[in-house]
C-alpha cells in the first residue's frame, strides 16, 4: 500500500484513509486523489504516476508532552540495562560494498573488544549496521535507538532485521532518540569507557555531531568525567568541513584551538584505536586481544 498522485487538467481532489493491517494490526495512512501538476512537471512528465512508499508507519500525532517524556524514560532504562559505551554516528546510506562500511565494521569490532563496552548507534542501515555487526562479531553487547525514517525512505517495519527486541528501542520522537544517544555516552563512573565516534555522514549525522559537540563545549557532557569525541575523516571525507571550521577561527566565531580541544580528528582506524588506548590506558588489553585473534 502506498499513495499515488495522478495528474489532471482540473484542480482535482485528494482524500486520506486510515487503514488497518489485518496481519500485523498496525495502522497506516493512504492518500488517494489527483492534482494539477503542470507547475511542477512538463506535459509529458505530468502523465506519469508518482508513488511514495509509506507502509507500516504509525502516523499518530503526539497528544501530550508526557508521551515524549515516557519514551525518554524508556531510553534511559535500556541504557541502564545494557550499559553505557561507545556511541557511533554515521550515514545510513553507505552499502556493504563501500570501503567506509568495511572500515566502520573493523573499527566497531576492535573498539568493542579492547574497551569491553556496549556499542550504541541509531540501529539503522549503512554505517550504523556496520559497527553493530562488528561489535556482535567481537561478542560484545550492542544497543540502539531506531527511528522510523532513515536516508529519506520510510521503512516498512519498526523492527530491526536481526537484533533481539530487548537490544533496541524504536523511537517515535527524534528528541527521545537524541536523549538516548547522548546519555549512552555519558560516563557515570571512572570505570565507564565511553566515547562518541562520528563516521562519515550527511545532514542527520552532522546534526548529531554538532549537538553533542555543543553539549561538550558547554560542559553539559564531560564536566566531571570527560568523554572522548572522535571524528573519522576517512579518505578526507570531512576535510572541507574542517577547512570551513578553520575559517571560523580566522573570522572569530571560534576561539583559536577551541575545536581541537573538543574532539580528535582521525584519518584512519589505527589513529582512532591508538587515541583510545592512550585515553583509557588500555594498551595491554588491546595487545591481549590481538594475541587471541592472530
Amino acid at each position: 500500500m502506498g499513495f499515488s498522485i495522478a495528474s489532471s487538467n482540473s484542480l482535482g481532489h485528494c482524500y486520506l484513509i486510515q487503514n488497518h493491517h489485518q496481519r500485523t494490526g498496525k495502522k497506516f495512512l493512504s492518500f488517494h486523489g489527483n492534482f494539477k501538476l503542470s507547475k511542477l512537471f512538463t506535459k509529458a512528465q505530468s502523465r506519469r504516476l508518482v508513488c511514495c512508499k509509506l507502509e507500516g508507519i504509525d502516523f499518530q500525532e503526539r497528544k501530550s508532552p508526557t508521551e515524549v517524556k515516557e519514551e525518554i524514560e524508556q531510553c534511559y532504562k535500556l541504557i541502564q540495562r545494557l550499559g553505557r559505551g561507545v556511541v557511533y554516528l554515521g550515514s545510513s546510506r553507505f552499502r556493504p560494498n563501500h570501503p567506509h562500511y568495511a572500515q566502520a565494521f573493523e573499527l566497531g569490532k576492535e573498539i568493542a573488544s579492547f574497551l569491553d563496552c556496549t556499542s550504541w548507534s541509531g540501529a539503522g542501515p549503512g554505517l550504523m549496521d556496520a559497527v553493530t555487526k562488528g561489535a556482535l562479531q567481537a561478542g560484545k553487547p550492542v544497543g540502539g535507538f531506531k527511528i522510523a525514517k532513515e536516508a529519506g525512505e520510510w521503512t516498512a517495519t519498526n523492527f530491526h532485521p536481526y537484533l533481539p527486541l530487548d537490544c533496541y528501542l524504536t523511537c517515535r520522537f527524534f528528541s527521545a532518540r537524541k536523549h538516548g544517544l547522548v546519555d549512552a555516552a555519558v560516563r557515570a563512573s571512572d570505570s565507564d569507557r565511553t566515547a562518541v565516534v562520528a563516521l562519515p555522514g550527511g545532514i542527520g549525522t552532522l546534526d548529531e555531531v554538532f549537538e553533542i559537540l555543543t553539549l561538550i563545549q558547554l560542559e553539559r557532557i564531560g564536566s566531571l568525567l570527560p568523554v572522548p569525541f572522535l571524528l573519522m575523516n576517512y579518505d578526507s571525507f570531512y576535510s572541507k568541513l574542517l577547512d570551513f571550521l578553520d575559517d571560523c577561527e580566522v573570522l572569530g566565531t571560534l576561539s583559536k584551538g577551541e575545536l581541537a580541544s573538543l574532539w580528535k580528528v582521525c584519518d584512519n582506524n589505527s589513529e582512532a584505536l591508538a587515541y583510545l588506548e592512550e585515553y583509557y590506558s588500555v594498551s595491554e588489553l588491546r595487545n591481549d586481544y590481538k594475541t587471541v585473534t592472530n
